[in-house]
């Protein structure tokens, strides 16, 4: 019974969530979909270059570049300590979201490597509870449910800090780079830092949310699992 209560609660709180934080991805590409500011961000150098510009304003020019075209995600890998551009050429986004990958790189190292241990932790604790749940050979299922949830608050924690460092510092990155190069006119870049503002607005809450929804479906399924078994 306390299982199902638990389910309840928790399905009640990401519709709350949703309603409060959560956007369509329609509506983000929407705005990060601009002809105009495609053609300004057009006049900048290709990704790779760009990044090493952005690493070199951050002193931190040790970081290894790829681009991966095939992929539509950008990251920074902190065991490799390597930064992989996702297919993002085409859009003029690009300009603050190789910005926010070069700041990633120059987060405190520690907390990086923590993220990473402590993320693969948690994954592999909940892949083995589900499992011993499913077979019905876990005993105390409310205390591993407990340590579960305490996992995941840190996990959340910890990915917020980093995300949100990196959000906010980037359009201030990426518009000290764009008034450097004085390729574009004060109007141009006025109107590039605008639009990230307008996208950062509703994108910061977003990513919130699916950070949020990412541990709530696992919470939801191990808690789905306890009900039935």
């Amino acid at each position: 019974m306390e299982f199902a209560i638990i389910l309840f609660i928790s399905i009640i709180f990401l519709i709350i969530l949703w309603y409060l934080l959560g956007t369509s991805t329609k509506k983000i590409k929407k705005i990060a979909t601009n002809e105009e500011l495609e053609k300004i961000a057009k006049k900048y150098p290709d990704n790779i270059t760009l990044c090493k510009k952005y690493l070199k304003i951050l002193n931190n020019e040790k970081v290894k570049i790829e681009e991966n075209k095939d992929s539509e995600s950008s990251l920074y890998i902190a065991v490799t300590d390597k930064i992989s551009i996702g297919n993002v050429s085409k859009t003029y986004t690009r300009i603050q979201t190789i910005a926010h990958e070069c700041l990633h790189s120059v987060q405190d190292r520690k907390i990086l490597l923590f993220n990473f241990i402590f993320s693969n932790i948690y994954l592999l604790y909940y892949l083995i509870i589900c499992i011993l749940a499913i077979f019905k050979i876990l005993p105390f299922k409310m205390m591993f449910l407990t340590i579960f949830i305490l996992l995941g608050f840190i996990w959340f924690i910890i990915r917020m800090y980093l995300e949100n460092d990196a959000m906010i510092k980037a359009k201030y990155l990426a518009k000290e780079y764009m008034e450097e190069e004085k390729i574009s006119t004060k109007e141009e870049i006025d109107k590039m830092i605008n639009n990230f503002d307008e996208l950062n607005n509703i994108g910061i809450k977003y990513i919130h949310y699916r950070m949020y929804l990412t541990f709530a479906i696992k919470l939801i399924i191990f808690l789905i699992i306890c009900i039935i078994k």
